[in-house]
């Protein structure tokens, strides 16, 4: 069990936003094809009000997104997405008070996105996919998060391979800081995420959240997204709506060794496991240092 306390704060847009507890970023998919709730919220009016009810619900961030990530998914039109993006951006932006974050790897996309209100860009490429696009970051002072992914949505799960996962994600993550940096990125924008279910197995998955304190050494904060992905169908025999309780074990147990940020799907039951696994550790952290005082 990982005990120490590591507070995390980070910059979006001028906007300190601190993660002294673990923070809950809520997922709104304006989508046709992702893999849990593709075409539920893809008309504007429906992810607005989605929005709305995760904030209710106690999310801390709200991820928008308009291209699907899952295994085997096709890409998107830059004019497509704009198009499925920026309304519910606009207009999410003048009614909630928390960061948006765009999960785009398109620069054009999250320039427009920023514009409209977003603070934060969500990139699976880790800023390689579109080399235009830590400039977009860099210039407008967002936060970005930088994912580990091997391979790309179409081919992430055909074989992937690790001689030491957690050591190949860390260093992976490592090069996309410098790289982030040289690009005029400063470290306190930046925001990590291991890329749980993309280009890992089964294996992969359950090392990488079991050693996720290796990750916090970056010191930067933790973003970890488990919810409802196949590890835990594979783990449980259940298809992806049936899959919130595996999740909760993977959301206590990320919390537990370290994640700063939890992106899901079921914002109120999920923020309840947050709030009583932080708890914990946050106790846990205090014997551990009235022990060695």
């Amino acid at each position: 069990m990982n005990i120490g306390a590591r507070h995390h704060s980070f910059v979006a847009v001028g906007r300190e936003i601190r993660c002294d507890r673990p923070l809950v970023m809520g997922i709104v998919n304006v989508t046709p094809d992702s893999f849990y709730d593709g075409g539920r919220y893809r008309l504007p009016e429906r992810a607005v009000a989605h929005g709305l009810e995760l904030v209710e619900q106690g999310a801390d961030i709200l991820d928008i997104g308009a291209e699907s990530t899952r295994p085997g998914a096709n890409p998107v039109s830059q004019e497509d997405e704009l198009a499925r993006l920026i309304p519910v951006i606009a207009e999410l932006a003048h009614r909630v008070t928390v960061p948006i974050s765009v999960d785009t790897s398109k620069a054009s996309v999250a320039k427009s996105a920023l514009d409209a209100g977003a603070c934060m860009v969500n990139d699976v490429s880790a800023l390689r996919k579109d080399p235009a696009m830590a400039l977009v970051v860099a210039q407008s002072g967002a936060a970005v998060v930088l994912m580990h992914m091997q391979g790309t949505p179409q081919t992430m799960q055909s074989a992937p391979r690790y001689d030491d996962v957690v050591e190949e994600v860390v260093s992976f993550l490592h090069e996309r800081i410098q790289a982030a940096d040289a690009a005029g990125i400063s470290k306190n924008h930046i925001i990590v995420d291991p890329g749980i279910g993309f280009g890992k197995l089964l294996t992969h998955n359950l090392e990488l959240i079991d050693r996720l304190s290796d990750l916090t050494k970056l010191n930067c904060p933790v973003l970890v997204g488990p919810s409802r992905k196949a590890f835990i169908g594979q783990l449980l025999g259940r298809e992806v709506e049936h899959r919130e309780w595996g999740t909760a074990a993977a959301i206590a147990l990320a919390v537990d060794r370290g994640a700063s940020i939890l992106r899901v799907h079921d914002v109120a039951m999920m923020a309840d496991v947050i709030k009583v696994a932080a708890a914990v550790r946050a106790s846990l952290s205090t014997v551990d240092q009235e022990h060695h005082a």
